[in-house]
C-alpha cells in the first residue's frame, strides 16, 4: 500500500462515524469493499449497543441558558439544585456534593460517577474543548451502561470557555432539562479470516469509528488502513499462522466492538496466540510506541527488532486504552502500536482530527514495520510470546476495566 492509496482512503472516509450510527455502518461496508478489492471475503458482524436520540437538552446557571449537549442514556427529566464545582476528590470535597448539580473536570469515568452517586449528587456537568481555541465545540457524550448500571442522574456537557465563565461569576444554582428517546441499536465489527497452515491465529485489531466531532483520520482510520495493508501483504505472502483481522466498531464508546467480539467468539480465543492492535499511526509528527500487555520479554524483543531493521521506536509494558485490552483480559497476549504526536501537533476526539495531520509516506513506513514484526509472528515455528498474562498486567487490567480502584491516584 503506497502513500497515494493511503491518502485516498483517508479522503474517502473523511466523515463522522459514531458507534451505532448509519455512518459507522457505511464505513464498515466500505472496509468490506476494500477487502473485496484484494480478493478477500470479509463479513460484517452486528452487536447490540445502547442508543439515544436527544430531543431537548437545556442547562441554566443562575437562570442564564448555557449552550450544552445532553448526555445520551442519562435518562429524562428536570432538576434544579445548588451548583457545586468539584475541584478536588478528597473525602471532604466529595461530601459537599449532596443534593447538588456537580461540575467535574475531565471525563466522567466509572469511579467518579460512583463517587457522585455515593455522595448524593443529583446531576452532573462536564466540559471539554480548549479555552484558547477559537471554536466553541461541544462533544456529544453518553452515560455508559457499565458506568451507571441503571442508576442514572441527569447530565450535560458544555464548552470549557463557559465552564470558566460560570465559575468566575460564582454561579450558585443550576438547572438541567433532558428529554431523549433511549433504545437498543446496532454497531458492527468487520471480520476477515485468512487461514494459515495450522489452526492457530494471530488476531489483528483496529477501530474505525470516531467521536461526535471528529473525522477520525488519526484516531483511528489510520489503524484501519494499517489492517488493510497487513491484509494486502499476507494475501500475497505465505503465513504459517492464520490471520484474523477485526475492524472494531464503537471503540470510542468503551471498546464495545472488541468486547462484543471476544464474547461472541470466546470458544475460539484459545486458538489466538497474540493480538496486534493498531491505534493512531501515520501522523506527520510524533514518536512510535509499542505498548505490551504481555510478558516483559516482548519489550526487549521489540527493542532488538527495531534496531535490527532501523526503525525508531519505544516499547514498554502496560495496558493500552484500545481494542487490544478485551483480548488481553481474556488471556490473549496483546500489544498496541501507535505514533503519538504532541497535543499541539495532532489532537483527538475533536474537530481537529482530520487528514491535515496525516502523512501517507509516514503511514506506509509504519505499516512496513508492523508487517515486518507480524511476519515474524505468523511465520514462527511457535509464536514466541508467552501465553500467560503476567500478574502485574492482570492488576492493571482490573484497574482499567474498573474491577479494582487505583488507590495510588
Amino acid at each position: 500500500m503506497n502513500a497515494n492509496e493511503i491518502m485516498k482512503i483517508l479522503e474517502e472516509t473523511a466523515y463522522v462515524r459514531m458507534g451505532g450510527s448509519a455512518e459507522e455502518l457505511r464505513c464498515a461496508e466500505y472496509l468490506q469493499g476494500k477487502c473485496a478489492e484484494l480478493g478477500l471475503n470479509a463479513t460484517i458482524e452486528a452487536f447490540d449497543v445502547d442508543m439515544a436520540d436527544i430531543q431537548e437538552a437545556v442547562f441554566e446557571a443562575d437562570g442564564i441558558s448555557i449552550p450544552c449537549k445532553g448526555y445520551r442514556n442519562a435518562g429524562n427529566g428536570e432538576i434544579e439544585a445548588p451548583f457545586y464545582y468539584l475541584r478536588n476528590t478528597d473525602p471532604w470535597s466529595l461530601s459537599q456534593c449532596k443534593g447538588k448539580i456537580v461540575m467535574i473536570d475531565g471525563y466522567l469515568g466509572y469511579w467518579m460517577y460512583q463517587d457522585l452517586l455515593e455522595n448524593g449528587a443529583v446531576g452532573f456537568v462536564t466540559y471539554d474543548g480548549n479555552a484558547n481555541y477559537c471554536d466553541r465545540d461541544i462533544d456529544q457524550r453518553e452515560l455508559r451502561s457499565y458506568v451507571s448500571k441503571g442508576n442514572k442522574i441527569l447530565g450535560v456537557n458544555i464548552n470549557a470557555k463557559d465552564a470558566i465563565a460560570i465559575i468566575d461569576k460564582g454561579v450558585t444554582t443550576a438547572k438541567i432539562t433532558l428529554k431523549q428517546n433511549e433504545y437498543v441499536g446496532q454497531s458492527h465489527n468487520v471480520v476477515l479470516d485468512m487461514p494459515g497452515e495450522i489452526d492457530e491465529y494471530v488476531v489483528f485489531t483496529a477501530h474505525y469509528d470516531s467521536t461526535s466531532l471528529s473525522q477520525g483520520a488519526y484516531d483511528n482510520m489510520s489503524g484501519s488502513i494499517g489492517l488493510l495493508g497487513i491484509a494486502e501483504h499476507f494475501a500475497k505472502n505465505p503465513h504459517r499462522y492464520g490471520l484474523r483481522i477485526v475492524w472494531c466498531g464503537s471503540e470510542e464508546r468503551g471498546l464495545l466492538g472488541a468486547k462484543a467480539y471476544v464474547a461472541d467468539h470466546e470458544e475460539e480465543l484459545g486458538k489466538f496466540a497474540l493480538c496486534i492492535n493498531l491505534d493512531m499511526i501515520g501522523c506527520i509528527m510524533g514518536k512510535f510506541i509499542c505498548c505490551c500487555t504481555t510478558e516483559e520479554k516482548l519489550v526487549d524483543y521489540m527493542g532488538y527488532m527495531a534496531s535490527e531493521v532501523g526503525f525508531g521506536m519505544k516499547a514498554y509494558q502496560d495496558v493500552y486504552s484500545s481494542d487490544s485490552t478485551p483480548f488481553a483480559d481474556k488471556g490473549v497476549p496483546a500489544l498496541s502500536f501507535a505514533r503519538i504526536a504532541g497535543g499541539n501537533c495532532a489532537t483527538i476526539h475533536n474537530s481537529y482530527d482530520t487528514i491535515a495531520v496525516m502523512s501517507g509516506r509516514q503511514m506506509a513506513e509504519d505499516i512496513d514495520f508492523i508487517v515486518a514484526f507480524a511476519g515474524r509472528m505468523v511465520n514462527a515455528a511457535k509464536c514466541p510470546v508467552g501465553r500467560e498474562i503476567p500478574a502485574n498486567m492482570k492488576e492493571k487490567l482490573d484497574i482499567y476495566l474498573a474491577r479494582k480502584r487505583d488507590t495510588k491516584k
